[in-house]
């Protein structure tokens, strides 16, 4: 789809089911064409550490639904770019090995600095 505008989300909690969210839109709209970037802040960099998992990954499973890593490589495979916030490798002492191999680092100015016509939202 031609000009479908881009979609950059900040999730800011490290809270499995806002990231599965911010993921599942992400992918939609990488799907229809569209650039599309979830930067996860402050603590929520932790959702990228290795092994991804999320406490409800059970629940979604037995009801058809992907786990949290297997959404988080579908979105990664359809071109969503996943960016770890540099302050938030700090906050939670991750070292970026920990970290899902296809994160990105970076941090609140480059982010906005990149944002063009994207829409910027919040999860």
């Amino acid at each position: 789809m031609l000009g479908m505008r881009g979609l950059t989300i900040v999730v800011a909690q490290a809270a499995p089911e806002r990231f599965r969210v911010a993921l599942s839109v992400c992918a939609a709209n990488a799907a229809l064409g569209g650039r599309s970037r979830i930067f996860l802040e402050s603590a929520a960099v932790a959702l990228l550490r290795t092994p991804i998992h999320a406490p409800d990954d059970e629940a979604h499973a037995a009801a058809g639904l992907p786990r949290l890593a297997t959404l988080l490589d579908e979105a990664i495979g359809l071109g969503v770019e996943v960016i770890a916030c540099q302050t938030g490798l700090q906050l939670t002492g991750a070292d970026a090995r920990d970290l899902h191999p296809a994160a990105a680092f970076g941090g609140l100015v480059s982010l906005l600095q990149g944002l063009g016509e994207d829409r910027l939202t919040m999860a």
